[in-house]
């Protein structure tokens, strides 16, 4: 197998698809603590549905580059999501399942109307399960993800310190002179970044998994945030870098894979949690 493996890495396709899985599954790790601790995890399936339909959108306008289209509407919306605030007549977790079904369904109806693809089921499943996409990526889509999740690292890393005041008591930090809503923004922001990013590598419908299994399994294990965050980040490189082997080896659909992968992980991680506490 390793011997296969070796084959495999010389074709350009499969390092790039390496790459970028460990890029994003990083970034989406790092954040993943933030948004589990603050009960906002499904507001990447709300964010993902819209970028898969702005990508509806871009398909049917037959556009070149289709992220410059999605990577605008996400970052709006992601925006839109958080402005609403706490007095709101539609609450957070209500208009987040609102924008997630109608562009879903909107999306899935425009390519069906509109598209000149003879594949359309094909295309759709691609799109959320991310079937094959992220084995067919440009040298261009590299790179572009490679500068936003170099972004992505040194913009956490540089904002640490308010992002953790911000996680775990928002008023206090308000109170102590942290900007709370300019940091949320950010928080918003870099989530629709990264949901965009991860749309090739696991599909709109498997993206959460990214965000969450890394950090609910560092929690099983640690206490702080930091080591938290840490561990998050490696748990999520090391299952997608398996995930996305086992997928390359075996034929497997590369999102399906890494979530299972990520799954086993968390499974893992419970039973070293359950036996570090008995010891203890």
């Amino acid at each position: 197998m390793i011997a296969k493996f070796g084959m495999y890495l010389q074709y350009p396709f499969v390092r790039y698809a390496l790459i970028v899985s460990v890029l994003v599954a990083l970034c989406s790790a790092l954040l993943g603590v933030t948004l589990v601790l603050r009960r906002f995890s499904f507001i990447g399936d709300g964010l993902s549905h819209v970028a898969f339909g702005a990508m509806s959108v871009a398909t049917v306008m037959n556009l070149t580059n289709e992220m410059l289209l999605i990577l605008p509407v996400t970052v709006i919306s992601a925006i839109l999501l958080l402005r609403r605030g706490k007095n709101a007549k539609i609450k957070g977790d209500a208009a987040i399942a609102m924008i997630s079904v109608a562009a879903l369904a909107f999306g899935y109806l425009l390519v069906n109307v509109f598209s000149a693809s003879s594949n359309i089921s094909g295309d759709v499943c691609s799109t959320l399960f991310g079937s094959t996409s992220i084995l067919t990526l440009t040298v261009r889509e590299v790179w572009l993800s490679v500068i936003l999740s170099i972004a992505v690292v040194v913009i956490f890393v540089l904002c640490y310190n308010k992002i953790f005041a911000v996680t775990f008591d928002e008023d206090f930090s308000r109170a102590a002179g942290v900007r709370a809503d300019q940091y949320n923004l950010l928080i918003a922001v870099i989530t629709a970044v990264i949901i965009v990013l991860a749309m090739n590598l696991v599909g709109s419908l498997l993206i959460s998994a990214l965000v969450i299994f890394p950090a609910l399994s560092a929690m099983r294990i640690f206490r702080s945030f930091l080591h938290v965050t840490i561990c998050s980040a490696v748990l999520s490189v090391v299952c997608s870098f398996m995930g996305i082997v086992i997928a390359i080896l075996a034929g497997t659909p590369v999102g399906s894979t890494i979530v299972a992968v990520q799954v086993l992980g968390f499974a893992a991680c419970c039973a070293v949690g359950a036996l570090t506490r008995g010891a203890d």
